[in-house]
């Protein structure tokens, strides 16, 4: 119930706060129009001065630009309420005159120009005027510009930056949740100094329009108070003159106090600290520029003419300052020395070893020659299509691929690749940098001259090629492949055929645990009867299939279903299989959802299931070895017509004989498809199109 209230107290004045925000944006348009007593536009214009200050100090101690952003609305926010003001102030001025009662106005009149006098006007104006002309000439125009250089240099950089967070991501270094925050930093980065650009167009729109009406303030004031109130020229001119000046420093000086901020938040870099720290860490570096400044005041004081008692102090003060910054630099200097001294005598001693030496999950090793496939300054190719195989290996297969780690080998030859699992060699390959690789991928009777080799992934004859030649062999019908797609394709099938090596223990957990979020009672459930690492062996005799592990939910719900009653995994696979029939039938089915196999002659299959065997990896079939030949032969000459036809061979047996069919033929036909008749939806139509049986 508590947790109820909290929730809905937090939505309430989350809803008030935006309540609040639109009623007083609303409310500073409309008093353009509306005018106001001098009691509210007193308290307005102190809620001005205020809110130009706590913008200047929140600039001040923000670390980042982008932490504070909403400036660029707050900017354009608070430029309409100070010329909201600014409207209502020359309304109430000029239709009042002598009689205007405004207290902050009337104050800051008297502050700069004094009881009165013509020469306290003219100071007034004078330093009203040197007000506007900084804010305009230095202040403003300055803001203005560095916006427009940053938001140009922070646009063009983009592209640089995403590929080096590409890079580090890909490389390793980083996590996919950093990677993808620190985008998300970047794209806010670069639309902060976008709207920078823009917002600052509107304090220089601002000064424009202060000076327009303090000039309109002063004629019309002046024409109104001679024509209609009946004042003299001199009258005319001391009050108008001075109301004018009070209340435009009262409009001006926020103005000039959210220009500063402008300023300061356009001008600073990206920085670990505020603008405070970083000012006292970059001031007090070296000390020897304190001590030359106060030797140059030194030299000023004994100069005839200089005031003496001020410039004393001042180098007296510098002195101090350097002479502790030095005492600073020394012991800071000692302190590396001394850690320098113990690094050296650590790095003397004999130190012991890890008992533990990690190992890459999988990792791609290239030779020197290979290095500008993935160089950030050449485009780095194979960075690219290394992310997009993970996501489609996680979409293909339900396995989510560790990062890949990249790293350049010298025991390589330099054009020789090597993909390793856990510092295993699983595959390689050589590269011909410049050169295509031309398949032929049958059929293609032309010939194209080059060098023969072997395609590395699938170990088909091919060809390399030369970067003229290349086209002519595309016309020809052959498959034409360029090195970082040969690599990709080759990570790809190593991903496929050595999934359940990749999903280990802990992949397996943090799939559970990622599950658990969602479907809290069916991973408990499971976890009841089942250990991780049998779900895990479950989930590797599905992979080593390749069966998706994606729909996991589906799985869990049948291992619920079975492990109470056995905890043999090649058992649980067979019931996990069933549970995805959907899927399995319609990975090799045509679109009309007919499924076309090859059947086993009936005698033949129950000679297989009569040479089961138990073993401690699951049952095989163990077939004498004359009878075994005779299998293979039999299925090799029904796989071959089947491929002749077009279509992908696969076995359809009874539920029992699956699994062995499968290991008998796991070293002949590893890629051979088997399915039991289980796995057959209902609304899939079988078409057998041959029978497996021996020779007589």
């Amino acid at each position: 119930m508590s947790d109820v209230r909290r929730v809905l107290s937090d939505s309430f004045l989350k809803d008030r706060s935006d309540l609040f925000v639109a009623v007083g944006v609303v409310g500073v348009v409309i008093m353009l129009i509306v005018p106001i007593p001098t009691v509210m536009l007193d308290a307005l214009m102190a809620l001005n001065l205020v809110l130009a200050l706590l913008i200047l100090l929140i600039v001040l101690y923000t670390k980042r630009p982008t932490e504070f952003s909403v400036f660029p609305t707050i900017l354009l926010v608070s430029t309409v309420f100070g010329l909201s003001l600014n409207v209502s102030s020359t309304r109430l001025i000029l239709s009042k005159g002598t009689k205007f009662d405004g207290r902050m106005i009337r104050a800051f009149s008297t502050f700069v120009v004094g009881s009165g006098g013509s020469e306290g006007l003219v100071i007034g104006f004078v330093i009203f005027v040197v007000i506007i002309a900084v804010q305009a000439i230095v202040i403003t125009k300055g803001a203005t510009r560095v916006a427009e250089v940053a938001a140009r240099f922070t646009l063009d950089a983009l592209p640089g930056k995403q590929m080096a967070i590409e890079a580090e991501y890909n490389s390793g270094a980083i996590t996919e949740e950093e990677a993808l925050k620190r985008k998300n930093d970047l794209q806010k980065e670069v639309d902060f100094y976008g709207a920078m650009d823009g917002s600052s167009k509107f304090v220089s729109g601002n000064v424009k329009v202060g000076i327009f009406i303090t000039v309109i303030n002063m004629l019309g004031g002046i024409v109104i108070g001679m024509s209609i109130h009946g004042e003299a020229l001199a009258s005319a001119v001391g009050t108008y003159t001075a109301l004018t000046i009070g209340d435009g420093l009262l409009s001006q000086f926020p103005s000039l106090l959210v220009s500063t901020a402008t300023g300061i938040i356009v001008t600073r870099s990206i920085s670990d600290g505020t603008f405070g720290s970083d000012v006292t860490g970059q001031f007090s570096r070296d000390a020897r520029i304190y001590w030359i400044g106060a030797v140059v005041l030194g030299v000023f004081a004994i100069l005839p003419g200089f005031p003496w008692y001020v410039l004393i102090p001042l180098a007296l003060l510098l002195g101090t300052l350097a002479y502790r910054l030095g005492q600073k630099q020394v012991k800071a200097v000692e302190d590396v020395k001394r850690k320098d001294a113990q690094a050296k005598k650590a790095k003397e001693e004999p130190s012991e070893m890890s008992p533990v030496v990690p190992l890459d999950p999988l990792s791609l090793e290239l030779g020197y020659g290979l290095i500008p496939l993935v160089d950030r300054d050449k485009g780095a190719e194979l960075l690219e299509r290394v992310t997009r195989i993970r996501r489609e290996s996680a979409l293909d297969l339900g396995l989510v691929v560790p990062r890949i780690r990249i790293i350049d080998n010298m025991r390589l030859e330099p054009s020789e690749y090597c993909f390793k699992i856990k510092g295993v060699d699983v595959g390689r390959g050589k590269i011909r940098m410049g050169y295509f690789l031309c398949i032929n991928p049958g059929g293609v009777k032309e010939d194209i001259p080059g060098e023969k080799t072997r395609d590395p992934a699938f170990g088909l004859p091919a060809l390399w090629i030369s970067e003229d030649k290349r086209e002519a062999a595309e016309r020809a019908g052959y498959t034409v492949v360029d090195p970082p797609s040969i690599i990709a394709t080759h990570l790809t099938e190593i991903i496929k055929r050595h999934a359940p090596e990749i999903l280990g223990r802990q992949e397996t957990q943090a799939i559970l645990e990622t599950l658990k979020k969602e479907y809290p009672t069916v991973v408990e459930e499971v976890q009841k009867t089942l250990s991780v690492g049998e779900i895990q062996k479950t989930l590797q005799a599905l992979l080593r299939e390749q069966v998706s592990i994606r729909n996991m939910v589906a799985i869990l719900e049948a291992l619920a279903d079975y492990s109470p009653i056995t905890k043999d995994t090649a058992f649980l696979a067979e019931k996990a299989r069933q549970a995805l029939g959907r899927q399995i039938c319609l990975q090799y089915a045509d679109e009309e959802k007919v499924l076309r196999v090859l059947t086993i002659d009936q005698a033949l299959e129950q000679k297989i299931v009569d040479s089961r065997v138990e073993t401690a990896g699951g049952s095989l079939a163990a077939l004498e070895p004359a009878l075994q030949r005779s299998w293979i032969k039999a299925l090799s000459r029904s796989v071959a017509a089947a491929q002749e036809q077009g279509l992908v061979p696969v076995v359809l047996c009874s539920e029992a004989a699956r699994p062995l069919v499968k290991s008998s033929t796991e070293r002949e036909l590893p890629e051979l498809v088997v399915l039991s008749v289980p796995e057959i939806v209902s609304d899939a139509t079988v078409e057998a199109v041959g029978e497996i049986r021996l020779e007589n």
